[in-house]
């Protein structure tokens, strides 16, 4: 709406530049024939002027607008990535995420708002806003941590997991990975590991 409206505006203004800035000879003349009267350029100067401060005020609307949508984009990154980080905490719960917190703050969700943050520079400014976080309810087994899924299609386009994984002589490890849409979900797209111990951790949202 904006571009329209300043292409519009140019076209205006090219208008008047050119068609306001032919003065008719009778008018010049008139002009000169009047004691004390000056060349008929000052007052194209001082339309030129007019037009010049004019275009310039639209201008710097326009950057402020350009710096409003950055703004928002840039705050609903921001919210976006804190429930994703409050879902994965909810999903550990507190008998784990007390232990293994830091872990995760440090070298799991860096990783994951990259690629949440990846995923949505992709996408036209309309459709950013039917992105919602798909939030896991009550599984206490399951790989599931939280899905972005797109209200306006109806389907899911990021889905973020967590499993437990057995090493031998190592012990338990908590592997984060992601699935994407553009392959049908079926590849395992590291996050990251993060060690839990020897000994069989508790399950999912336990207290």
């Amino acid at each position: 709406m904006m571009k329209l409206y300043l292409r519009r505006l140019w076209v205006v203004m090219i208008a008047i530049l050119t068609l306001g800035l032919y003065i008719p000879e009778w008018t010049v003349d008139a002009e000169e024939s009047q004691p004390g009267s000056e060349s008929g350029s000052s007052t194209s100067d001082e339309e030129l002027q007019d037009i010049a401060e004019a275009f310039a005020g639209v201008s710097d609307s326009s950057e402020d607008d350009a710096d409003d949508d950055e703004g928002e984009e840039t705050d609903f990154l921001s919210l976006f990535t804190e429930q994703a980080k409050e879902q994965t905490i909810h999903k550990l719960g507190p008998r784990i995420s007390n232990k293994i917190e830091s872990e995760v703050f440090d070298s799991i969700f860096p990783v994951m708002e990259e690629v949440i943050e990846s995923y949505i520079s992709k996408l036209p400014d309309d459709q950013v806003p039917y992105l919602v976080i798909d939030e896991q309810k009550a599984s206490y087994d399951g790989e599931k941590i939280f899905h972005i899924h797109d209200a306006n299609s109806d389907e899911d386009v990021l889905r973020f997991h967590v499993r437990k994984d057995l090493k031998p002589k190592q012990g338990y490890w908590f592997n984060f990975h992601y699935h994407d849409k553009e392959d049908d979900f079926e590849t395992h797209h590291e996050i990251g590991d993060v060690y839990w111990d020897k000994n069989t951790p508790p399950k999912w949202m336990t207290h």
